[in-house]
């Protein structure tokens, strides 16, 4: 019984075998609850099968969305099973990344596809437009360009996208969001698309709701990431931003986050981090337009300070409630509002900012007690507290920034304690503490206030220490840095110290004669720099690397009358330390990673060891190694006589060997020139020879060819006369063919118009009497017809009707033949017209043959006369011509006349 009811049951289907018909079911089915039910069964298994079920009913699911698009339970439907397909099982047979951008593809190829999941933004059902956003960004994601572009040309298709962005549910938006985010990071145009979509407004009303900055989430980041995309690179937007108001935002906003830092009950230290986040996204937002060079920086720059904007900047970067990472940006976006402007800059000298070092305001279970009054200092003195105080290591972040952007060029005598000079200077135990940036960044800005300065550099050699007067020695700044760079190395001091004092004296010293000449004035100093140099502790190859630069720029600009002469400091170089080990330390100073990835390294990250920040250089010393590298590695190379010229001040000093060299090679392309014009001179000289040489010949071989080409014309005359008799004779045999061809042409026209105009008049006289005879033949028929009808009228009235029809259907029969004779007569007139044409025809071939025959003669008479005219030529040039000739010139006047007379009889 069981195997019965097994062998009665319905065979097993497989996944593909059921894909396919459900597929089948979808394209063929006309009942919406039937394409419904395919799709449900499509959808169980666009998870584990998506490639069978995409090759088999991916065109009908999306036929579906225009045709059932009015049903939103089957529209929800479809859009799961697609999104299915974006998204299938990991675990799947079929899982891959290229199904992805095969259905991507087929979206994108078909821009009805786009637009038709755009239309559905206009519904208010829920999952229609989640899902059509969730399934747009998946189509993005594997084919961004080609969605933004079919998105950009959609109708209204932008306009409905930024209309999400105030649907009051939060899944819809903040999945708007995200697809505006994806598709507007590469396209100016439709990044100005969706700004004049009004989606400022729509992005700062999302941030309100959720709180601002303070209090707001990830869905805030998402909006400053929106801003950052429609306002990067984008001038437009950039300027539409400004003139509708909302500068004024942004500093309300990062108002509105100081305020709520300073009200009684604080930030909450578990919102602190996402707070942070926030503003360091509108920080870098603001820092968007202000990228140097660009167009539109000074306008920006212009209204962020009378939007105050750099005022609720530099609070934020001297509040210490606030991250570090958040007030190093908070200073860098400082420097760029007031970069390159100096009414700016001026203006910005002026401000007055929260005290860095300040005590912070005792917490007492959560709550404030009695804020004291804010301490204020000038932003300078802030910045240079931030820079140079004992506890810098700790916010060294915001120095970095600080010291590239916002205090070079600037000099201030501030008190000793944070005074640049006392720090470098003097060498005491106590400023050799545990912080060995306080001297490395008190470097950088020494080494910035002097880097291609001249004046500076003037003003800092006043500088030294000792009484003269009092019999105390005296020592310059440059030998007072020295000696401490000496020491600092002999006492094992971190290398960052000694990095500062090299990074210094390269700077001051490089194309300074008298800087130069200062440091050398120690005697001292050169020999313990190569010592610096000579030893082999790979541990010190950046100070090593360092002091070979050094000793190169002071080579490099000493002179004849420096203290230690340049021939000696060669010497020394050369004998003490060698050209290998020198270029070997430069070499592995360029090549080390510091130097070598420096613009690729994170700067201000912590070591592997937990220690001092890896930081050791400024990016303009990198920049001025990396520039000298080469004329530091060839310096050594360079001959002690030859000293380099330096123009400071307007003043040129030394000799250019590059000028020498330019000398000697314009003295090597003049010598190269005049042998080269001696060479050439000679050529002309033998071309001139040979020229003449060939002109003798040349002329001797003209005069032979000119008897030669005597001869010939003689010869060629009397072939000519020859020539043209022979042509005459020709032309008139040929002209009398012609004229008799023509008169028999011209009779057997004649004959046949003649012909042809009696036969027309004989046919046309036939019919004409044919036609005669038949009207006269049906006159006399109607005549009698009448004759009897009148007999027939006095007979029955039947007889009468009868006679009637009769005579009705003859004058017809006579009409139609009387009809018929008319129309052969008048296809004898057309026959004769025709005839007549043709005759004027053959007239006109007559008349046109007689012309042509009258030009024929004319040409004959021509000839005759330029023949006339050359005998009478070849008479005046002394040629004698025969008898015969003069006779048939005779006969051919004759011949002219009698064919003229001839003409004249044709006529």
């Amino acid at each position: 019984m069981l195997r019965i009811l097994e062998s009665q049951a319905p065979a097993k289907q497989n996944a593909s075998s059921t894909i396919a018909t459900l597929s089948g079911r979808l394209q063929s089915a006309t009942l919406l609850e039937d394409r419904r039910a395919a799709i449900l069964g499509l959808r169980s298994f666009a998870k584990l099968y998506p490639a069978s079920v995409a090759s088999g009913g991916l065109r009908n699911l999306i036929s579906c969305l225009n045709k059932d698009v009015e049903d939103v339970d089957t529209t929800k439907v479809v859009l799961e099973t697609l999104l299915m397909l974006f998204n299938p099982d990991e675990s799947s047979p079929e899982a891959s990344d290229d199904i992805a951008l095969w259905l991507a593809d087929e979206f994108t190829q078909r821009q009805e596809n786009i637009t038709a999941l755009l239309d559905l933004l206009d519904t208010s059902d829920f999952f229609s437009r989640l899902y059509s956003l969730q399934l747009i960004s998946a189509i993005s994601t594997a084919r961004p360009e080609r969605t933004q572009e079919c998105v950009y040309t959609a109708p209204l298709g932008v306009s409905r996208l930024v209309a999400v962005l105030e649907d009051k549910r939060e899944a819809i938006r903040s999945e708007g969001l995200l697809l505006l985010t994806a598709l507007t990071p590469s396209s100016p145009d439709l990044q100005k698309l969706v700004a004049f979509e009004n989606a400022f407004d729509r992005t700062f009303g999302i941030i309100d709701v959720e709180g601002a900055l303070t209090h707001g989430g990830i869905t805030v980041q998402d909006c400053l990431s929106l801003l950052a995309n429609l306002l990067r690179l984008n001038i437009s937007n950039q300027s539409y931003f400004r003139e509708t108001g909302w500068v004024k935002k942004l500093a309300s906003l990062l108002g509105e986050s100081i305020r709520e830092q300073d009200s009684p009950e604080g930030v909450a230290e578990w919102a602190r981090p996402q707070r942070d986040k926030n503003v360091w996204g509108l920080l870098a937002v603001l820092r968007l337009f202000l990228l140097k060079g660009s167009l539109g920086t000074q306008a920006s720059q212009v209204s962020f300070w009378q939007s105050s904007v750099l005022i609720q900047v530099l609070d934020i970067a001297f509040r210490e409630s606030f991250d570090v990472l958040i007030r190093a940006e908070a200073l860098a976006t400082a420097a760029d509002l007031i970069r390159s402007n100096r009414g700016l800059q001026e203006a910005f000298g002026q401000q007055e900012v929260h005290d860095p070092y300040s005590k912070d305001t005792p917490h007492v279970n959560g709550h404030v007690e009695k804020p004291p009054p804010s301490v204020t200092v000038n932003v300078i003195s802030g910045l240079l507290d931030l820079a140079l105080a004992p506890t810098s290591v700790h916010a060294f972040d915001i120095k970095q920034f600080f010291l590239r952007r916002a205090i070079d060029g600037h000099t201030s005598e501030r008190e000793e304690a944070d005074n640049i000079l006392t720090i470098l200077i003097e060498d005491s135990e106590a400023s050799r503490s545990l912080d060995p940036y306080r001297k490395w960044i008190a470097a950088v800005l020494l080494f910035h206030l002097l880097y291609e300065d001249f004046d500076t550099k003037n003003l800092a050699m006043g500088i030294s220490e000792g009484n003269a007067e009092e019999g105390e020695e005296v020592v310059t700044c440059i030998q007072a840095l020295s000696a401490n760079l000496i020491a600092g190395e002999q006492k094992g001091d971190d290398e960052r110290v000694a990095i500062g004092y090299l990074m210094i004296l390269c700077g001051w010293l490089y194309e300074d004669h008298d800087a130069v000449n200062d440091f050398l004035g120690e005697g001292s100093n050169v020999q313990s720099i190569v010592q610096l140099v000579a030893r082999n502790d790979q541990s010190q190859a950046l100070v090593s690397g360092l002091c070979a630069l050094l000793l190169g720029i002071v080579y490099e600009f000493s002179t004849k009358d420096s203290p230690i002469s340049r021939e000696t400091i060669h010497q020394i170089l050369m004998n003490r330390l060698g050209r290998e080990v020198y270029v070997d330390k430069i070499t592995k100073l360029r090549e080390h990673p510091m130097v070598r990835d420096y613009e690729v390294l994170h700067q201000g990250s912590e070591s592997q060891l937990g220690g001092l920040p890896e930081v050791f250089f400024d990016r303009t010393f990198i920049d001025f190694v990396k520039d000298n590298f080469s004329r530091a590695m060839r310096a050594i190379d360079r001959a002690p006589g030859i000293e380099v010229p330096v123009v400071a001040n307007g003043i040129h000093k030394g000799v250019s060997r590059e000028l020498v060299d330019s000398l000697k090679g314009q003295v090597d392309a003049g010598s190269q020139t005049i042998q080269k014009l001696e060479s050439d001179m000679l050529t002309l000289e033998r071309k001139l020879g040979q020229e003449q040489a060939d002109h003798r010949k040349a002329k001797e071989s003209a005069t032979v060819e000119l008897g030669r080409i005597k001869n010939i014309n003689d010869a060629l005359q009397k072939n000519h006369e020859e020539d043209i008799q022979r042509h005459l004779q020709e032309h008139q045999r040929a002209l009398a063919e012609n004229q008799r061809d023509h008169e028999a042409a011209l009779l057997s026209l004649q004959t046949d118009m003649q012909k042809a105009k009696m036969d027309s008049d004989t046919s046309a006289e036939r019919v004409r009497r044919r036609n005669e005879a038949e009207i006269a033949d049906l006159k006399a028929t109607i005549t009698s017809l009448r004759t009897e009808l009148e007999k027939a009228s006095k007979e029955h009235v039947q007889d009468l009707q009868t006679a009637h029809e009769d005579y009705t259907s003859k004058t017809a029969a006579l009409e139609a033949r009387l009809q018929r004779a008319e129309d052969k007569s008048g296809d004898a007139e057309k026959r004769a017209t025709q005839l007549q044409k043709v005759s004027d025809e053959k007239e006109d071939a007559r008349r046109t043959a007689q012309t042509e025959l009258d030009d024929m003669l004319m040409v004959l008479g021509d000839l005759e006369e330029k023949r006339a005219r050359d005998k009478k030529r070849l008479k005046e040039h002394g040629e004698q011509l025969s008898d015969d000739e003069d006779d048939e010139e005779v006969e051919g006047e004759e011949k002219n006349v009698s064919g003229d007379d001839d003409a004249g009889d044709v006529d």
